[in-house]
């Protein structure tokens, strides 16, 4: 059984297109007009073991947090999809992740109910037309979406690209070991017997 999720976001601020498999390699394009986000969304992709493609149009000339947000909005609830009732996954991934000088750790629960927990601090600034401050932004309405309780620690890093990318695959990994389907099981792994 394929485990996808397609989603369509229209407002008056974006357009966002995504799917996504979970049970990928990599594959996919990804356009969002913010090439930052389009470099993250690529190792998201890969080291989550996720195909993904993502199309989105936002209102760029007012910067980038309504395209940034939306397509976590977005990408969240195609995750939310493709889990299905969660049945036979893994539930908890973690990950550490070091860049260079940067180093991330991340926690993450499938548990049906979204919260974020973001530790540490982004020095201000952007890269591109991708302000620092857009990951925790993106990685809320990720994890609200998606209903996954996601826990993000920045332990170490001065270069803000160096620490965001690490913060990316961090997640990434995470996420594909929560995601994986345990050999043994095939039911919901939760004592209440639901994760929604």
């Amino acid at each position: 059984m394929s485990r996808t999720g397609e989603i369509a976001r229209e407002t008056g601020e974006t357009r966002v297109r995504v799917s996504l498999t979970l049970d990928g390699g990599g594959a996919g394009a990804r356009h969002t007009g913010v090439g930052f986000l389009d470099h993250m969304l690529e190792q998201l992709a890969y080291h989550g073991g996720l195909d993904l493609d993502v199309e989105a149009e936002g209102d760029l000339h007012a910067g980038a947090h309504h395209t940034v947000e939306d397509v976590g909005i977005c990408i969240g609830q195609a995750l939310d999809k493709a889990l299905g009732d969660r049945a036979g996954i893994t539930r908890y991934g973690q990950a550490t992740v070091p860049m260079d000088e940067a180093r991330v750790a991340c926690a993450l629960d499938l548990s049906g109910r979204g919260l974020l927990v973001f530790e540490g601090q982004l020095p201000p600034g952007a890269i591109g037309n991708y302000e620092h401050e857009l990951t925790e932004e993106l990685l809320r309405a990720l994890a609200s979406n998606a209903k996954v309780t996601l826990h993000v620690s920045i332990e170490a890093g001065s270069n803000a690209h160096h620490i965001i990318e690490a913060a990316f695959k961090a997640v990434a990994r995470a996420l594909r070991v929560a995601t994986s389907r345990e050999a043994t099981a095939d039911r919901v792994p939760s004592t209440k017997g639901t994760l929604t």
